[in-house]
């Protein structure tokens, strides 16, 4: 018998090499989503998206739902079922139970849910996170849920989906908001105006009084919707929003809003 061969350590990062070392799975998911988003934007519907891009129907819907742009009542209820076992299950088992529960094959119930290997980004995440278009996507999903059902919650969730956007005053001034969450998690009722150097607080109350004081479709001034603290800027937001329409002189001033009020 021969020798045997001295032992050689492995290298650090050894290992089977990589067949395709450029093929990135996440990134090209994600690739695959932005697209997918900025189609769904221009409001093609899913069978259209899958043509455009080469994909299934129920592909560009699982990117859409991974992306958090696609809203359903089935999505929704789906969603919900899977997390309330997820808590206390592991996934396969919680598929299956979601599965039973719904009366939805497995497969079903896996194509509502978000891709496990991918960047999941709910209708929660923070806007850093998420693409422009999946951003904007979520500011147009918002007003349109608001227009169809007016109450103050989905006015809100209008008001929670422009933050970090730019506005401008009556003047001109450009200025954006943020809204901070609580020790809960949940957002405060409380915006927070960035402009130039110091930040003021806008009270949610006097956005709501604000809005129920708007008198026909063109606002002469931010004091004819109240004399309320922090009118100048409600009046740049309901502008950009699409809820008003201001003087052709002012418009100069504020620009064109990107939302039309229909």
């Amino acid at each position: 018998m021969g020798e045997k061969r001295a032992y050689k350590a492995r290298k650090p990062g050894g290992g089977r090499k990589k067949l395709k070392p450029e093929y990135d799975a996440r990134k090209n998911l994600k690739e695959q989503m932005d697209a997918a988003v900025a189609l769904y934007d221009s409001e093609m519907s899913l069978q259209a998206i899958g043509e455009e891009l080469g994909l299934n129907p129920i592909k560009v819907r699982k990117l859409l739902i991974t992306a958090g742009v696609y809203e359903s009542e089935v999505a929704e209820k789906v969603q919900a079922t899977f997390q309330e076992y997820h808590e206390t299950r592991d996934y396969k088992t919680s598929i299956l139970s979601t599965a039973n529960t719904l009366k939805l094959s497995k497969a079903s119930v896996t194509s509502y849910l978000p891709y496990r290997k991918g960047v999941y980004f709910p209708s929660t995440a923070e806007k850093g996170k998420i693409s422009v278009g999946a951003e904007r996507q979520r500011r147009y999903r918002a007003m349109k849920r608001w227009r169809v059902d007016p109450t103050e919650e989905n006015f809100w969730g209008v008001v929670v989906s422009y933050a970090g956007v730019g506005f401008k005053t009556y003047s001109g001034l450009p200025f954006s908001y943020e809204i901070k969450k609580g020790r809960n998690g949940e957002y405060t009722k409380e915006l927070w105006i960035d402009r130039r150097e110091k930040s003021k607080s806008l009270a949610w109350s006097s956005i709501v009084l604000a809005q129920k004081n708007i008198k026909g479709e063109v606002v002469d001034r931010p004091k004819a919707l109240g004399d309320i603290r922090g009118v100048t800027y409600i009046y740049g937001m309901f502008y950009r929003f699409g809820l008003i329409d201001v003087p052709d002189e002012v418009k100069e001033k504020m620009g064109h809003p990107k939302t039309r009020k229909k």
